[in-house]
Parts: structure tokens; sequence; C-alpha cells
């Protein structure tokens, strides 16, 4: 741990800045065309706050959402040519001149999302030789076909016998009894991974095969040997024992007892509808939703028994319909995440802290604090419940970000019952504080989720599968504990001494939950010099520089996905709204604001502003998966920008003395 003056007082000393008005920009501070950007998208932002207090902007992620609720639709019987033809609308919008579809704005084919998308087409009734068909399917035979698609795509084409059971990895049901401390148990997957797998087993050991509506032999490289056998890696590597004991598993299927394997369905049932929430989805997000109603279905449940009509019903709450007619799936809406998000941004434009509409979003946000236990609790049983979720309705699974964003947006806004206001912050605070890994991090959702087993397995070909701490969200706990003033709390310094060691050599941070170095960047240097540490610290410095030497020549900064690939993308990529908001956040709280980075930053963002006081941003800059799954959060483009403009006019939320 560095040496510093005493952090948790000098942030405590200078306090959160939300009992009065903002001061007015200091001589020199803000010139005018700075100040109405900021005020063009304050206005913007309050025009579209929910009358219920939030707000929520669409969240784009790629067609493979679009094609497997089709599928979901003709597995189940309830396809209907309306919905079909809207989604076809959307994903032939999405398809690029080669014929193919990629997973984020500007990216490469992607093989599998082309596949999901070209069967999507077949079944809205796309004939194969119709030119854009012809040139996806032999795009597809070119780069291996069907049996080079990942692991997800084979099993929804093995629903309708499009590929085989035989040659897909066993997932099976008796895995529910593992307990926790037996590796490769449930809860040795990420939230996310754990509440598709366990719906996945019931499915993987049911095999079930409805008739397909058409045969898709043009996606297969060679008709007569359409499964050619993968070869075997080492049997001394993880992969060769992992791939030796997935043969086990294809035997053991044959003999496995059947009271016992009815006895593991019928768990995996329990374990389902147990964590099925209010509204009917399971953790928020659609495709656990999609794996769960087809196991149930598989079980007996019938599509009017109560589970599975609440189920079917959340289904088409992930639908955004376009003025075009044309019908976009959600992989996941974020309502809690874009209102504290838009709550801070205003606040820090100099939106008064009692402003109806930011108590209006307290309120909403009040309302939707977890106040009972989750699977997290499988961790950290003696942990009292607290916290907040991404979306409108997961209890199950509060989210460590989100707590953090919404305290920090909370101690920002006056509300009439201040009372209420900290009794949730304490319970919030506690709960973060409950989660921390054992290496002084943060992750997402759980504690200590770092098995190296998970993504060994098979089946996990497709995306993170657990869930370890990482900088950008160990940052925003670290930041929302300086608020607090608890930057002295051991707790908070393990945070900090871990964000120091996780620097990366050239001075950035990698961004987990967004894209990504300027975002890991953007989130971790706030976060250090509201805990104290100064702007002149190396760290600081060598960040500063980082950031100094990726900006784009228009003054903007941007980084593309593949950056998650290929290190030499870090920093790189058109210049977005978002990711030079991120920047611009960074570069104001490490004392940079006279600098010409900052100037041409603001510049930028100036200049690139729509009349209405939004930003054109369809570049991807959020992330769900690391490349394999990437987000555009429509609302990213304007809190932002906002934030940065409103610190730029106003200073940092608080400015914390001394220093290391």
């Amino acid at each position: 741990m560095p040496q510093q003056s005493d952090p948790g007082r000098a942030a405590a000393a200078a306090g959160p800045r939300v009992a009065a008005a903002p001061p007015e920009p200091p001589d020199g501070y803000g010139p005018e065309r700075v100040r109405e950007a900021a005020a063009r998208a304050t206005r913007h932002l309050l025009e579209r706050q929910d009358p219920e207090g939030w707000w929520k902007g669409d969240l784009e992620t790629n067609v493979t959402m679009d094609a497997e609720d089709l599928l979901l639709r003709q597995f189940l019987g309830i396809r209907d040519e309306a919905t079909t033809q809207a989604a076809a609308l959307f994903i032939r919008g999405e398809q690029r001149d080669d014929g193919t579809w990629a997973t984020f704005h500007g990216g490469p084919p992607e093989l599998s999302a082309t596949i999901e998308a070209y069967v999507a087409l077949r079944l809205a009734g796309d004939a194969p030789d119709a030119p854009h068909m012809s040139r996806a399917s032999a795009w597809i035979r070119a780069h291996g076909g069907i049996a080079a698609a990942r692991v997800f795509t084979r099993i929804w084409l093995a629903l309708f016998g499009w590929w085989s059971w035989d040659h897909l990895p066993e997932i099976p049901p008796e895995l529910v009894f593992l307990p926790p401390w037996v590796p490769l148990n449930i809860y040795d997957f990420g939230c996310w991974a754990r509440q598709t797998i366990v719906p996945l087993t019931v499915v993987s050991a049911l095999r079930p095969v409805r008739p397909a509506p058409f045969a898709l032999d043009e996606l297969h490289t060679d008709a007569r040997a359409p499964y050619p056998a993968k070869p075997l890696a080492p049997a001394a590597s993880w992969d060769g024992a992992f791939q030796r004991m997935d043969k086990v598993l294809h035997v053991y299927r044959r003999f496995a007892p059947r009271r016992l394997r009815k006895a593991a369905m019928d768990s995996a049932a329990r374990w389902i509808i147990e964590r099925q929430e209010n509204d009917g989805c399971w953790g928020g997000i659609q495709p656990p939703a999609v794996y769960s109603v087809i196991a149930l279905h598989l079980l007996g449940y019938d599509l009017g028994h109560p589970v599975m009509r609440a189920g079917l019903e959340s289904l088409d709450r992930f639908a955004v319909w376009r003025e075009d007619g044309a019908r976009m799936i959600e992989a996941c809406q974020s309502p809690v995440w874009d209102t504290c998000l838009a709550a801070i941004a205003l606040a820090d434009a100099g939106l008064r802290p009692d402003h109806p509409a930011l108590v209006k979003a307290a309120d909403w946000m009040l309302g939707e604090e977890i106040t009972r236990s989750g699977d997290w609790a499988v961790r950290r049983p003696g942990l009292a419940p607290g916290g907040w979720a991404f979306e409108f309705h997961n209890d199950t699974y509060p989210d460590i970000d989100d707590t953090a964003e919404v305290v920090l947006a909370l101690r920002r806004i006056k509300h009439p019952d201040p009372a209420r206001v900290e009794a949730a912050i304490a319970r919030g605070v506690s709960w973060n504080l409950g989660m921390q890994s054992k290496n002084g991090a943060w992750a997402a959702f759980d504690a200590d989720n770092t098995s190296p087993f998970p993504n060994k397995l098979p089946f996990c070909d497709f995306g993170e599968v657990i869930d370890p701490p990482s900088a950008d969200v160990t940052a925003h706990v670290v930041e929302m504990l300086a608020f607090e003033g608890r930057a002295g709390d051991a707790r908070a310094r393990c945070g900090i001494a871990w964000l120091l060691a996780a620097q990366e050599p050239d001075g950035s941070w990698f961004g987990r939950w967004g894209t990504n170095y300027i975002y890991g960047t953007g989130s971790v240097v706030p976060a250090l010099t509201a805990a104290g540490i100064a702007p002149s610290h190396p760290a600081i410095r060598r960040a500063v520089h980082w950031l100094e030497s990726v900006q784009n020549e228009d003054g903007g900064w941007g980084e593309d996905q593949r950056s998650y690939q290929d290190r030499s993308w870090a920093g790189k990529g058109a210049s977005t709204a978002s990711q030079t908001a991120w920047a611009l956040m960074a570069l104001l709280s490490a004392g940079e604001r006279d600098g010409k980075a900052v100037e041409r930053g603001i510049d930028h963002l100036v200049r690139t502003q729509a009349g209405d006081g939004s930003w054109f941003e369809p570049w991807f800059t959020g992330t769900g998966f690391p490349w394999d799954f990437s987000i555009n959060y429509h609302l990213y483009r304007q809190v932002f920008p906002l934030t940065a403009l409103g610190r730029y006019l106003y200073g940092e939320p608080f400015a914390p003395a001394g220093g290391a």
C-alpha cells in the first residue's frame, strides 16, 4: 500500500456536494458554448425521464437475440407471422454486403451469428437461393459450416434435428447436487452462466427434437460427413482432461440411474422456479429466461401454467419496436444503471439537488432496493442483504457496481426523507463491503467467483462463465467509499492497493464491463483521486500520459471492441461521445482541466452534439463478455458526455485534500 495522507479524513472533510446549488463557474471556466451544450444535454435527458422517475436507453446487442427468440417460438409452436416478419425486417437490416452479420457495429463477420440469422430468415420465408441468402450460406460454408459454430448455436440447431445431440458436450443435471465446496458446482459459475446452465442440464438430458420446417444442407461443408470429430488435446492438458471427461459423461448418460436422473431434473426445476422474478423473467436477462422456459416445457409444464405464462409474457417485454416496424430484442434492460448514471450526470452538470426530476429518480431508486438474500449468500451466508440490481426485476442477483453508483447518485440528491436515504445507503455500503473478494477487489455479482475450472468445460466456448474482480467495478466501489468518507477504511485501502497493482505497463487499466482500456482508465483515475491519491502520483501521471497518447486527431477518444482480442487496438477506434467523456473524466480528476487534451476533448463533445442535445453513437462501447458479447447502451452517449461537461464547468463532485 503506498504511503498517503489520510484519504478517509480528506474525503470526509471535502464531503459530497449535495447541500446547495453548484457554484457559478470561476472566471475563465466554461466558455459560453460549453454551458450551452451542457444545458441542451440536460434538457434532452430530462425530457427522456419516465413519469415514474427512471431512465432507460435501448440495450442493443446482436441478431442472435432476435434469431433465438424466433427459434424459441418455433419450438413451442407459438411463432406468428407478424412477429416473424418484424424480426426478419430487423435481421435483414443488420446484414452486411458480404452476406454476413457481426456482433458489434463495424466488427468482423461472426460465424455463429451469421448461421443463426440465416436460419431465422429461413423461418421468415426467405428463399435459400435469394441473393442475400446465398451470399450468407456461401460464407458460412467457406468458414467451416455449422460444425465450426459455437456450442450454443449447435444446441439450438439440435432442437430441430439440424445437428446431432451426440455431437454436443454433455451437461448432466446431476450437477445441481454438487455442494458448493466441490469443484464445478453451479455456484462456481457466474450468476448469468449458472442461470443458463441449470435449465440446459435438463435440455441436454432430454435431448428433444422437434420437426424441422426445412433442411439446412446448404450450411454443411460436406453433406456426407456433417459432424467431423475434433482431435483430442493431450491427456496431460486441462483441455484434454475435460474432453475425456465429456466422453465419460456421454457413456454415463446411457447408464445413469433413472431415479437419480429424475430427481436431478426435479431439483433443477425447483431451482429454476424459485428464481423466477416477480415479472416472470429470470435474472432480468433474456438467455436464461429462454432456456428456463424450454426446460420447464420439456418437464411437462404446459404453456398455460402460471410459471410458463409469466415467463413468456416477460420475454415480450424485451422487444423494442422501431418506427419502420422492425422488432429488436434486448438481451437485458438497464433502468437502475441508466437512472443512477443519469442522476449523477444531471447533478454534476448543475441541476439543483432538490430538483423534482432528481427527487423522483431517488424515490424510484429507493423503491428498487433489494432487501432479501440471493445466490450471493452461498459465499457470504452471514451478510445482511442490501443493494441494487441492474434491471427492473432481479432480486436474486443484486449488482455490486450498480449499488456503488446508486449510492453515489443518492448522495447528490436532497431528498425530503433523508432518514430513508441514509438507511438505504447504509445497507448498500455494508453489503458492498461484505462482497469484497479475498484479493481486496470487487466483482460484479459474487465474491471469490474465480474457479479456473468452468472455463475449461467443452460447452463453455462462448463468453465469460466466471465473475472475477475487475478494475472498473473495484474503482466504482472505492469511489463510493471515498464519497462516504471511508477511503481510510482498511477494506478500501486494500481495494486501492489492488487497483494500483492492476495498472497496465502503459498506464491504462483493463475495462471488464466497458470498452475497454479507456473505460477502465476512466473509471479508476477518478476513484483513486477521490480516495486521496494525488494527481502527481506516478500511477496517475502514467494514466494521463497514456490517455494523451491515444487521443484522436479530432480531439475525441475511441476504442474498438477488438482491443479485447488484440492489445494493439487499445485506445484505438473512431471517436465516440461516451469514450471521449470517460477520458475527460479521468483527466479532469487528475488536475488536467487546463491542459490541451481536455480543451480538445471538450471541443469535440461540443462540436459533435446534435441540435437537440444528443450525440450520435452507433459504436458499441459496452461489454457483456469481452469480445464475445458487445453492447451499445443507448443512454451512454447522453449521460457520460453531460457528466464530463458538468465536471469541466463546475469541478469534481468533491476535491479531496492531501494525497499520496
